[in-house]
């Protein structure tokens, strides 16, 4: 089993930058294909982003496309979700948890990180 803890939110103004990271305990997170995903006020949670056990293979959903990447540091056990270009609609809490090829999440929930984005 994989324990996630989310960090790296907070309040930023469209067009801004941040980077959420993702802490794993457990000796096989550098097995697992991992993901980001996010749950916007009112709205279910949806998937954002996986990245393949060694890294070589990503992929992001539509509406982030050019705008955040999704890396690892499988020596650190942790997931980077780099965020750009933000837009109020990314506002939401953020969390990383093991991944399907098909963007279902397979383990456990951390607590997320907020993501909050002005206009």
């Amino acid at each position: 089993q994989v324990q996630v803890a989310e960090s790296g939110g907070g309040l930023v103004q469209a067009g801004g930058s941040l980077r959420l990271s993702c802490a794993a305990s457990g000796s096989t997170f550098s097995s697992y294909r991992m993901g980001w995903f996010r749950q916007a006020p009112g709205k279910e949670r949806e998937f954002v982003a996986r990245i393949s056990w060694n890294g070589d293979i990503t992929y992001v959903t539509d509406s982030v496309k050019g705008r955040f990447t999704i890396s690892r540091d499988n020596a650190k056990k942790t997931l980077y979700l780099q965020m750009n270009s933000l837009k109020p609609e990314d506002t939401a809490v953020y969390y990383c948890n093991r991944a399907s090829l098909d963007g279902r999440a397979l383990g456990s929930w951390g607590q997320g990180t907020q993501v909050t984005v002005s206009s």
